[in-house]
C-alpha cells in the first residue's frame, strides 16, 4: 500500500509526545523527522520507519507487522531504520510509545565527530 509522506507527517505530529520538538524536512521525495536536531524518522510512500538502533531496533522488529524499512522490493533492509506496520498508524499510543522510545535513543547517542574540509 502507498503512502502519502505528509499524511503520516500530520499522523506522527499528533501521536508524538506534546514535549517533543520536531523538524521536518523533505528528502528524495519524502519526508526525514528530526529530533534533537538529529534524524529519527523517514515518511515516504513506503510507510513510516523510526530509526532505532541495537535492543531497541530488535523490539520493534518483535511488533507483529513491522520490518525493516526498504525503499524498494529488492533494496537491502535498512539496519537502523524500523517500519511501522499500517495498523500501528492508527495507535495513537502504541505510535506515541514507538516515538517517544526511538526520540530518547537519538537524544542519548553521541555526537559524531565532525571532519574536517581538505
Amino acid at each position: 500500500m502507498a503512502h502519502d509522506p505528509k499524511t503520516l507527517q500530520a499522523i506522527f505530529e499528533d501521536a508524538a509526545p506534546p514535549d517533543l520538538e520536531l523538524m521536518f524536512k523533505p528528502m528524495f521525495g519524502g519526508i526525514l523527522a528530526y529530533a534533537h536536531g538529529r534524524p529519527l524518522a523517514s515518511l515516504s510512500d513506503v510507510g513510516l520507519a523510526v530509526k532505532a538502533a541495537g535492543a531497541l531496533n530488535a523490539e520493534l522488529l518483535a511488533t507483529p507487522g513491522a520490518e525493516p524499512l526498504r525503499y524498494e522490493p529488492n533494496a537491502p533492509p535498512s539496519k537502523s531504520y524500523v517500519l511501522a506496520p499500517d495498523a500501528l498508524l492508527s495507535d495513537r499510543e502504541g505510535l506515541r510509545a514507538w516515538i517517544a522510545q526511538a526520540a530518547a535513543e537519538v537524544a542519548a547517542a553521541p555526537a559524531k565527530k565532525k571532519t574536517k574540509k581538505r
